[in-house]
């Protein structure tokens, strides 16, 4: 496995653990050297970014960083002194300048501006104006601000995100980006469950989820083979029940401080963590745990297979509500998010009837603790709560009847977050020689997880039910840094402009030259992506 590199941090010190390149899994096209890398001699057109922004207004003379240039951010915005330092922490190791923080006057400088008054930015939009005079980042919130701060990098030559002294020059193109974000939810899940990932593993794909405007981490915790959150009231579930993983490996579970110090820092990145445990299926490391818990009193053993659909809470017991209750109530405590996702899906063993009193009595328990239930989309086949998502994962072929229950359930209300499998599904394999995934749900190439819009996807569900979208990476196959970011990368980013760009924008073509200019990026940042000869890669 490769070793950590460093990258900067928001809070605290300004460096993080990420991670140095090694070999890619597969071998993949040459470069195409016929593409020319505006990155080499001018700087890059503002429009050309992943994801797609709103609105550009090309003109003038580009930006020019220098060892003089100064970061000046409102003394009064703690947030804005953070990001500023974050950005000082991305730009000084590649350019070797000192870019100091001020609250004066910078001129020449990158200006940090967070106003009130920028309402039609909102909650996650910005502008960017850049000029020879100086570099402006505008938002009404924080987040927008963050944001703002990814697109600066990308309009940046690729270099600067390497961790020692470049050549420069460090330009940006003269003009005006103006950004806001198509969908409020913009997700990638990974399973911790099958295969346990570290504090330092989860941080890293966090950092390389925020390059790309990804807004929401879905933590698949608990499943078949693994629990892997400490529940103060019911321990075993994380020392015995976390014991392992598919394969027979030791597993692990994150202490209540170690889940804290993953929401702390994703929310560092304005990202939103939404936790699941899954239920009443998916369940056997509990029921493994407490024999109680299991309709028969005895407790299954441990399991490491991949089969599913052979586990199941026992719906009849008072006990079955005390523990979810529980279970829900501790993790509610630790996450300031505003969603519980309770699962939902492949619960073959459970009757339709229990399946639907089990949901009946386990979303109000949600919102008794203050949140917003998610449910896989199977949810829309008992009642789903006021206000709660339904994750959609089926196919582009899956029957018409299930795909009318859930467009149903969406024009009563219920908002969709559309995961197709056979669309975005990152655990898919590329193609039959793909060394990692499953084919369950038929091969993924990076256009076929870009070429479809979420708006329009689900026949009978209105467009604004959807709520966004979100890109899920089960690990039967995973157990590494370097095989999530072969299986995520490039197709998490062709989401993330799903969720984020107009639908206006959405063009194959055009996005397969953007999403090439973004190979030497990803070659910097040492992350291990999938070199689809479906895109004409650049080299850096």
């Amino acid at each position: 496995m490769r070793q950590p590199r460093a990258l900067p941090r928001l809070f605290g010190s300004l460096l993080l653990v990420a991670a140095a390149g090694i070999a890619a899994i597969g071998a993949g096209p040459a470069p195409d050297r016929s593409v020319p890398d505006p990155s080499a001699s001018t700087p890059r057109p503002l429009g050309q970014i992943v994801p797609a922004p709103a609105s550009v207004s090309p003109g003038g003379a580009p930006y020019t960083l220098t060892p003089w240039t100064r970061i000046r951010v409102d003394q009064h915005s703690r947030e804005a002194q953070q990001i500023g330092t974050y950005l000082a922490g991305v730009l000084r190791p590649s350019t070797g300048y000192a870019l100091p923080l001020t609250d004066g006057p910078a001129p020449g400088g990158i200006r940090l501006r967070l106003s009130a008054d920028e309402r039609a930015l909102g909650d996650e939009g910005y502008r960017l104006q850049s000029s020879p005079a100086g570099l402006t980042l505008t938002a009404r919130k924080p987040a927008g601000l963050f944001h703002a701060v990814q697109t600066l990098r990308q309009l940046l030559p690729a270099a600067v995100e390497k961790d020692a002294r470049q050549r420069g020059p460090w330009q940006v193109a003269g003009g005006t980006v103006t950004d806001t974000p198509r969908y409020a939810y913009r997700g990638a899940m990974l399973d911790v469950s099958r295969h346990f990932f570290t504090v330092d593993q989860v941080k890293l794909y966090i950092d390389q989820l925020a390059l790309y405007k990804i807004n929401k981490l879905h933590l698949h915790l608990s499943d078949d083979q693994g629990w892997r959150i400490a529940i103060d009231s019911w321990p075993r579930l994380a020392t015995y029940g976390g014991s392992t993983q598919v394969g027979g490996g030791p597993g692990g579970y994150y202490t209540k401080a170690q889940y804290k110090e993953i929401l702390g820092y994703a929310a560092s990145r304005y990202l939103e963590v939404v936790p699941e445990i899954d239920m009443p299926g998916h369940t056997n490391a509990a029921l493994a745990s407490y024999a109680q818990l299991n309709c028969n009193g005895v407790a299954p053993p441990l399991y490491t297979g991949t089969d599913v659909g052979f586990s199941s809470l026992c719906v009849p017991k008072a006990l079955t509500y005390d523990f979810v209750d529980d279970v829900l109530r501790e993790l509610a405590a630790l996450t300031p998010g505003k969603y519980l996702h309770i699962g939902g899906d492949e619960a073959h063993s459970t009757s339709h009837a229990d399946y639907v009193a089990f949901m009946d009595k386990v979303q109000p328990i949600v919102a008794k603790y203050g949140k917003t239930v998610v449910g896989w989309h199977q949810l829309t086949g008992a009642t789903p709560a006021k206000g709660a998502l339904a994750q959609y994962w089926g196919l582009d072929d899956t029957s018409a009847e299930e795909k009318a229950q859930v467009a149903r359930a969406a024009r009563n209300g219920t908002g969709l977050i559309l995961s197709p499998a056979d669309r975005i599904y990152l655990d898919m394999k590329y193609n039959k020689d793909t060394p990692l995934g499953l084919d369950w749900a038929g091969f993924v190439e990076v256009r076929r997880a870009y070429d479809w819009d979420p708006g329009g996807y689900l026949p009978g569900a209105p467009a604004s039910a959807v709520a966004g979208v979100e890109a899920p990476l089960w690990s039967e196959t995973i157990s590494t840094s370097d095989h999530i970011e072969f299986m995520a990368f490039p197709r998490v980013v062709g989401v993330a402009e799903l969720g984020w760009s107009a639908a206006s924008t959405h063009d194959w073509e055009a996005y397969r030259v953007r999403l090439a200019a973004q190979g030497p990026r990803m070659e910097a940042l040492g992350i291990d992506f999938y070199r689809s000869p479906q895109v004409p890669w650049r080299s850096g």
